[in-house]
């Protein structure tokens, strides 16, 4: 085509144009012949890997990850585990994003706890309630080293964390461990919550904003206050993080928040980047509609700082 556009001037007659239509026809011929093994090429090796998927889904099948059920797809819960989700979709607390089941839809109310005495954050949302499947899905990701959970998370957390904003002007900020507990585990799991899902938005996320400089003791029996007298002082800012954080929206990335305390810490200091507004996003959420259908236990154990409990498999 490029060289019938030089050609082009030079084509006066009829017979000319008929000449140029000749010309185009066989170079269109020529560029099909010459892609012709490239689209084999891919064809066959499309189906080489759908034929490998094939054969590792008949060895190793996806299987739900909230039960262990065979499932279609991998991160794909069976119906069964996926009907006991209760998604956090509803009117919420504006400050802490607890659901307000009398709340008119769209109305920017607050809580009384965030009224009585309001957290350092704009905006808590989580993905879904607290409660059997999602405990394990965490359980089985901080534990179990089900690593591959974390993109689950994500893709359920995405939604949620629309409602904060535009995700462009978010920098993912997960809560990070104290240095010992990660060359324990080998992981820091909101980490990996945070990467998956900065690549599924689109939002910047930085792992070193925010520094652990304190190890705590597990919150796991401890009181309100006690709780927040474990985490005051656990987090610092790295040496560039105001630089990297003026003016943004920092939004902190949790597996669980239960109590709230070591969120509303590690606020507390990324308030002091000058960022233009601090969130929280977590996967699951503790919430009174969880307690009342006999989820019962202690909010200290399902903390972030939790590292008593365990779960293989």
């Amino acid at each position: 085509t490029e060289s019938l556009n030089r050609a082009m001037p030079m084509l006066r007659h009829k017979g000319d144009m008929a000449t140029a239509e000749r010309w185009t026809e066989g170079a269109a011929k020529e560029e099909a012949e010459t892609d012709a093994p490239s689209r084999v090429g891919k064809t066959a090796l499309r189906a080489l890997r759908l034929a490998g998927r094939a054969a590792i889904d008949y060895a190793l099948p996806p299987r739900c990850p909230g039960c262990g059920a065979v499932v279609g797809e991998d991160r794909q819960f069976c119906l069964t585990c996926w009907s006991s989700l209760h998604f956090l979709d509803g009117p919420a607390c504006a400050r802490c994003s607890i659901p307000l089941p009398t709340a008119l839809p769209g109305s920017s109310i607050e809580c009384g706890a965030c009224m009585a005495d309001a957290p350092p954050f704009d905006g808590a949302p989580a993905a879904v309630a607290y409660g059997p499947v999602a405990r394990t899905v965490a359980l089985r990701l901080k534990y179990g080293r089900r690593t591959g959970h974390a993109r689950l998370m994500a893709q359920l957390m995405a939604r949620p964390l629309a409602t904060l904003g535009v995700a462009e002007d978010m920098v993912l900020v997960p809560v990070p461990l104290h240095r010992w507990r990660l060359w324990a585990r080998g992981f820091n799991q909101a980490a990996l919550a945070a990467a998956a899902l900065s690549r599924q938005t689109g939002a910047a996320h930085d792992p070193h904003l925010l520094v652990r400089t304190k190890a705590t003791v597990a919150l796991r029996g401890k009181g309100r206050r006690e709780r927040e007298r474990i985490v005051a002082g656990a987090f610092a800012l790295s040496d560039e993080a105001k630089a990297k954080a003026a003016g943004r929206h920092l939004v902190l990335i949790d597996d669980v928040h239960a109590s709230g305390a070591t969120l509303r810490a590690a606020a507390r200091t990324l308030k002091r980047s000058g960022a233009a507004r601090v969130s929280a996003l977590t996967w699951a959420r503790v919430v009174p509609d969880a307690l009342m259908t006999g989820n019962i236990f202690d909010f200290a154990d399902v903390d972030s700082d939790m590292h008593d409990e365990r779960m293989a498999g």
